[in-house]
């Protein structure tokens, strides 16, 4: 169903519902859709015909229609105003507030946005000389004020420009897409089926809505007639007081969230009492996470789907560690070598998918990278293979390297880590080595003064458990010990400053 259908009968068969609720906003359905007439009134006249001259150009991925970026850091007032935005004919673009300023800047001038909206001072001033317009959120707000409202939203065609979104731009310049709305309504159909989002169900979605996994649970919740909860941060003790107060039924969050939630749960069960399904996706769930996780809400289902913002839905997987994927109907997987040949089954190669939800390509402006070949298959690069029926995911192609004429995979060593007592947070990483090209190092986090830590194997203990688990190939070379792993905002570990750590060798890298 369209997002704003469903959004208009809701707000007029249940007005009083909550549709979003924040750390500082909560709003219904009536006033969701209320307030979008006063956010498009906004818009028009930021991008009225007085400011024509300065942004009539646009990429030719939008249409001719004006980008609205938002770059703030409440979660709760970016998805009021993309949900707002909805039923209107400008396309929203979320921009990650947490991005190297520079890179903020690129997207924005690269696909010409129309208005910017951000609380960042240091965003703000860098944009001094830029043809569009930029605007605090509260000047913004000031300004759904004062205007009359726009007509109300309507359902839109399904081939309109709906939502501008990126590649993580932590590391690396970030590449664009543009996502129809017929392409996010066919994603909430496979969601609704397989993620099972319920007419009416409270859904705990925390993190920033740059977050590709945090939009669009926001968006699917909306479109189900479900209230989302959001929230700025992953801490856990005041998302399971959220939990308990607001009667979560639904959690959908990155896995290090959801572990953490449910550590944080053990001291307070009651706040799970209404709890029926737990969803992650956007990295590796390991087995000790699973483990972890299910003994602390014992008989309430997890599953970890697999997907990209580019594509769509893959396929999900309900028990073990999350990397052995079970496709949804619909979805066409190939597995090719580097020169786009098929390989055989059983062998890894790069993940190549075909699915009605892939966008159409990456925004020009921003890359040359193709997304999309003649014959509609879409890669990111993803590498796997296919055994029994099943899509085995390897990792990235940066995850996968040669030593001694061997192809590992690092995230395969990682999972045998985290089965040993000690090395649950573990990264592998491959450094140079004159012989072998490359050796597997396996730099393994743990804090001696913290009191839950078990406490770490010995190097010939750790060899000999790995040796267990994995061909000869796959076990690490050598041994390092931290008291922290670098990670994103969303707890997932950053294998380039891992390896960069390990290559510095400091002092706050100790060998085995």
């Amino acid at each position: 169903m369209p997002i704003t259908q469903s959004m208009l009968q809701v707000a007029a068969s249940h007005p009083d519902r909550l549709a979003i609720v924040g750390d500082r906003l909560r709003l219904t359905y009536r006033q969701l859709v209320d307030d979008g007439s006063r956010v498009q009134a906004a818009v028009e006249h930021l991008v009225g015909p007085d400011r024509a001259a300065a942004t009539t150009t646009s990429i030719p991925e939008a249409q001719g229609r004006p980008i609205v970026g938002i770059c703030l850091t409440d979660a709760a007032q970016t998805g009021r105003l993309i949900a707002g935005l909805a039923g209107f004919g400008a396309i929203s673009a979320t921009i990650d507030p947490r991005w190297p300023v520079d890179h903020q800047l690129h997207v924005i001038r690269c696909t010409q946005m129309a208005v910017v909206i951000t609380d960042s001072t240091m965003l703000r001033q860098r944009l001094h000389s830029w043809p569009g317009t930029v605007i605090t959120s509260a000047a913004f707000d000031d300004l759904t004020r004062r205007l009359p409202p726009a007509s109300a939203p309507t359902v839109r065609d399904g081939d309109e420009p709906f939502l501008l979104l990126f590649s993580s731009g932590t590391t690396s310049a970030p590449k664009g897409f543009i996502r129809t709305r017929r392409e996010y309504r066919y994603n909430i159909a496979v969601s609704s089926r397989y993620l099972e989002a319920l007419d009416g169900e409270r859904t705990l979605a925390p993190g920033p809505i740059s977050y590709s996994l945090t939009l669009y649970a926001l968006l699917e919740v909306l479109a189900s007639g479900g209230t989302c909860s959001l929230s700025d941060s992953f801490s856990p003790i005041p998302l399971v007081s959220r939990m308990r107060d607001e009667g979560i039924e639904r959690i959908v969050a990155v896995p290090a969230a959801v572990q953490g939630i449910a550590q944080a749960a053990r001291h307070e069960p009651a706040a799970a009492e209404l709890l029926r399904l737990l969803v992650t996706g956007g990295a590796n769930l390991s087995a000790s996470v699973r483990e972890s996780v299910q003994q602390a809400f014992p008989g309430v289902p997890l599953i970890s789907y697999y997907g990209a913002a580019e594509i769509g839905f893959i396929g999900d997987s309900r028990d073990g560690d999350g990397t052995r994927i079970h496709p949804y109907d619909g979805v066409e997987i190939s597995i090719r070598d580097g020169q786009g040949r098929p390989v055989p089954a059983g062998q890894i190669g790069e993940l190549h998918i075909r699915v009605p939800s892939t966008a159409a390509g990456y925004v020009t402006a921003l890359t040359g990278e193709r997304l999309v070949d003649e014959s509609g298959w879409a890669t990111v690069h993803d590498q796997g293979r296919l055994a029994d029926d099943a899509l085995e995911l390897v990792g990235r192609a940066g995850d996968i390297v040669v030593t001694g004429g061997h192809k590992v995979s690092l995230p395969e060593v990682e999972r045998a880590l985290a089965e040993i007592p000690g090395c649950e947070h573990s990264c592998a990483v491959a450094v140079p080595d004159r012989s072998l090209g490359s050796i597997v190092v396996a730099v393994i986090e743990h804090d001696e003064s913290a009191r839950s830590a078990a406490e770490l194997p010995p190097k010939a203990e750790l060899l000999a458990e790995l040796r267990q688990r994995l061909a000869p190939q796959f076990v690490p070379r050598r041994f390092c010990v931290v008291t922290r792993l670098p990670r994103t905002v969303g707890g997932k570990i950053r294998r380039t400053k891992a390896t960069e750590l390990i290559k510095a060798d400091g002092p706050e890298v100790t060998r085995l």
